[in-house]
This record gives C-alpha cells, sequence and structure tokens, in this order.
C-alpha cells in the first residue's frame, strides 16, 4: 500500500479543516479506513486526486499568504519518468507547481502520487524535499 494520511494531516494538505475532510469521508467524496479501532486514513492517491480536483489555477495576479522561506507543503498528484529525467506535479493548497529533475532523484525521494512533500521555490528553481 502507498502513502497514508491521517484526517488532520490530509486536511493540511488540502488547505481544509478536520471537519470539512470528515465530512468529505462521510459523504463518500473521499474514501478513508479504518484498521481496527484506530483513527481513520486517507489512501494518499486518493487525497492526490481530490486536491487536483479541487484547486483551479488562482486568477493572474491575485496572491495568497505563503510559507516562511518559500517552501509550500503539498501532495505529489503526478509523476512522469523517462529514462533520464522526472517530472513531478505537486498540489500546494491552491497552487500547482511542476518540477523537472533527474530520475535518480525522484526515485531516491520516493516520489509517487500521493506522496507528501515540500517544494521550495528560489529565484526560477524549484527544488523539492520529502518531510
Amino acid at each position: 500500500m502507498g502513502a497514508s494520511y491521517r484526517i488532520a494531516e490530509a486536511a493540511t494538505l488540502l488547505g481544509v479543516s478536520d471537519d470539512t475532510v470528515r465530512r468529505w469521508i462521510d459523504s463518500g467524496r473521499l474514501p478513508a479506513a479504518r484498521v481496527g479501532s484506530g483513527p481513520a486514513h486517507v489512501d494518499g492517491a486518493d487525497l492526490a486526486r481530490l486536491a487536483t480536483e479541487l484547486h483551479d489555477a488562482p486568477e493572474p495576479g491575485t496572491t495568497r499568504g505563503s510559507s516562511a522561506r518559500n517552501r509550500l507543503a503539498g501532495i505529489v498528484t503526478r509523476v512522469v519518468r523517462d529514462t533520464v529525467m522526472a517530472q513531478v506535479e505537486i498540489q500546494a493548497g491552491p497552487f500547482r507547481l511542476v518540477s523537472l529533475m533527474s530520475r535518480e532523484a525522484a526515485d531516491e525521494l520516493g516520489l509517487d502520487v500521493g506522496v507528501r512533500a515540500v517544494a521550495t521555490v528560489k529565484a526560477t528553481q524549484v527544488s523539492v524535499d520529502v518531510p
């Protein structure tokens, strides 16, 4: 099984409240599973799908608060690999970020759909870290 997230983690990645995530689970919009009597978990791939659906690109010129030092936490929504390079898409709240990196770097970071990642933006470069 891939990455999975507790409700609070899913809410943070989507930029919504815990209660909103619970409502989506209750309504069937977001599948969740519970192991025994433990907390509910959301599959990373399901979370990535919903993140992509939720956030269209902001209007040009729109600004929103950003994290300190231009670090944007989000979830990987798409990874395209070839023999040398990888294209990684991250949904960080309302922002979709795309990073091109070596395939080796993407493989070493374990970047796949549903994995939490942090994009660090500096000038024209986007660097991706795994928390």
